[in-house]
């Protein structure tokens, strides 16, 4: 018998546990996509926003009891990155006029395939529909775009991001009415 996926909010105490999965997905998910290079450097512009888990807006997927992912959304104006990234704007987002951002979506590779993806996605969906958002945003990876795509997002502009070594990240801003 398959162990079923299930949801929980992330709490702070997750976070040694969950830099592991970041790192691996990162390491691993984007290596068909991007050169050795590339993935290498999508350290810089990826990982941890312990803002999403003090909001409350952090969910860890479980599949039995391994955390098979993470990922959120945010009322906040940043669109991607973690801790360390530049740019951030913890400036909130009005629902009536702004979309929701869904953020830092990272699956385990070992449960890739499995519907974590797409579980942490509705969940970030429905709650921000019960905060009175209208449309979400992300900023999507090459790895990424598939299942956002799968589920209904549609490219807004193909962006990048340089990072300090001068590797350009290609991405892609997505979005979808909820």
């Amino acid at each position: 018998m398959t162990a079923s996926l299930t949801l929980r909010r992330a709490a702070l105490a997750d976070i040694p546990v969950l830099h592991p999965i970041m790192n691996a997905a990162i390491r691993d998910l984007l290596k068909p996509f991007l050169s050795a290079a590339e993935v290498e450097a999508s350290f810089e512009i990826m990982g941890m926003d312990t803002q999403l888990i003090t909001d409350g807006t952090y969910f860890v997927a479980m599949i039995g009891d391994d955390i098979a992912g993470c990922g959120g959304w945010s009322r906040r104006a940043t669109l991607f990155g973690g801790d360390h990234s530049a740019g951030r704007d913890a400036a909130l987002l009005d629902p009536k006029i702004d979309a929701a951002r869904v953020r830092a979506m990272y699956t385990a590779p070992a449960f890739t395939r499995r519907g974590v993806g797409r579980a942490i996605l509705e969940a970030c969906e429905s709650a921000a529909r019960a905060e009175g958002f209208q449309r979400v945003e992300l900023v999507a990876t090459m790895a990424g775009q598939p299942l956002y795509a799968a589920c209904g997002y549609k490219p807004i502009a193909a962006m990048s991001s340089t990072t300090s070594t001068g590797v350009v990240i290609p991405l892609m801003r997505m979005g979808k009415a909820i």
